[in-house]
Order: C-alpha cells, then structure tokens, then sequence
C-alpha cells in the first residue's frame, strides 16, 4: 500500500473520544485516553493513527470489542451496532487536550 493511501486510512482509524467518569479517572490517574476507533482495526494501526493525529507518543494499547445493546422499539427487539474502543497509554509528560487552546 503506498504511504499516502496508508495514512488516509490512519486517519479514518480513530472515530472520536469515549468520555465518561470512568476515562476521566484513567486520564487523570494513569496517563490514559480512550478512543473509540474502527472495528476492523488493530493496536498496531491504532498506535500509528494517535501518533499521526496528536502527535503524542504511545507506550500501550489495549482493545475491547463492545456489544451493542438488545433494545426493545415497540413490541420489536433491536440490536444497538457492536463497536470497539481503545485504551492509549502515553509517554510521559505527553498529553491529549480535546478541549483545545483557550
């Protein structure tokens, strides 16, 4: 694959940030974010999409697939999509601002 089809890819690989009190903690505690990216990708992809986008270092990455939720519309059960998300341990002193420059 040719090194501009590759990084147009890459930036596809991250969906959005995962935001509850639970990642909250982890960003706080351990350096951590959570991103919930595309189910047919991998660390390694996943590692090379965060450092091309925030320009930050990764030292770890650990993937959950998610299932969606059986909800019931009516008298008819549904299925929510099943997504994944993605745990980015980064280096030290490296840091991810979503809410951006003030």
């Amino acid at each position: 694959m040719s090194n501009a089809l590759d990084q147009e890819r890459l930036m596809t690989v991250v969906l959005g940030p995962h935001v509850s009190e639970k990642t909250t903690a982890l960003a706080d505690k351990h350096n951590q974010v959570v991103f919930r990216v595309r189910r047919d990708s991998n660390k390694t992809d996943i590692r090379r999409a965060v450092e091309l986008l925030f320009d930050v270092t990764v030292e770890q990455v650990r993937v959950v697939n998610c299932r969606g939720k059986i909800k019931k519309f009516g008298q008819e059960y549904g299925r929510r999509k099943d997504w994944k998300k993605a745990y980015i341990t980064l280096a030290e002193g490296d840091d991810i601002d979503f809410m951006g420059p003030e």
